[in-house]
């Protein structure tokens, strides 16, 4: 997929990797969405990154509210051809904790957010796709999920956290496969310990110990290195079905 004909639909893009992604796409020509509830930080970003961003309120975790930003998309740019999933919350939590057992509300707010919320733009995204023309490979649209080491390396406080990480994660190959179909891949983007707003509020020397765990290179990843990921997987076809992990070979321990 040609970067310059992409129409991408950024969740979470108001900052953060979501932010990162949708100025690199619109540095490389890309018509972009911003998809975030932050409306101050979300207009912000479109009026930095030019003409052919726009944004769009929406709750991820809502049927009519991703309906509606996928109508504004169409009505400004005609179409989309890929969906970048970049929307979640770290919220984080023990089974049992000082204060009694896990909220179960706690859990469901992560679950929904993180996991229901990236099959819901998926899903909805997948139905406006299928209707694209399909370009030289055949290909109608990209979908490019974020998962988290998490999924994999989960940490003591971090089951809900893992566990919807671990759905995106499950659920990549069953939907590769079933829009391979449609000439629709889906792929997902499984980042380490990255310099986002939530690591932004943590003290430099904690900041710092927590760059030591990562073998190389010994730091905390970049929001535009994960971009630069996100925009590979759009470029290169044979990227289907399939979980990257971009960690710098860190394996998190259990605290």
């Amino acid at each position: 997929m040609k970067i310059q004909d992409v129409i991408a639909l950024v969740t979470g893009g108001a900052s953060g990797l979501g932010g990162a992604t949708v100025l690199e796409l619109a540095a490389r020509g890309a018509k972009v969405v911003i998809v975030d509830l932050d409306v101050e930080k979300g207009e912000k970003l479109a009026g930095e990154a030019g003409e052919n961003v726009m944004f769009v309120r929406c709750d991820v975790t809502g049927e009519d509210s991703v309906r509606q930003a996928i109508q504004q998309s169409l009505d400004r740019f005609g179409s989309i051809t890929a969906a970048v999933n970049c929307a979640g919350v770290p919220d984080a939590a023990k089974v049992m904790g000082k204060k009694g057992p896990l909220p179960l509300s706690l859990f469901n707010r992560v679950i929904s957010i993180n996991l229901v919320g990236t099959l819901n733009v998926i899903r909805l995204a997948v139905e406006q796709m299928v209707n694209n023309v399909p370009n030289e490979e055949g290909e109608r649209g990209v979908i490019v999920n974020t998962a988290s080491i998490a999924a994999f390396d989960g940490q003591i406080g971090q089951a809900a956290y893992a566990a919807s990480k671990g759905g995106i994660v499950g659920m990549t190959l069953p939907i590769a496969r079933e829009c391979a179909d449609y000439g629709i891949r889906v792929a997902t983007i499984a980042p380490g310990l990255f310099e986002t707003p939530l690591m932004a509020g943590l003290p430099p020397a904690v900041k710092e110990d927590m760059a030591k765990g990562v073998p190389f290179p010994r730091r905390l990843g970049r929001p535009a290195e994960f971009a630069r990921m996100a925009v590979h997987i759009l470029e290169n076809p044979m990227l289907n079905g399939c979980c990257i992990r971009l960690d710098g070979a860190l394996r998190m321990p259990p605290r």
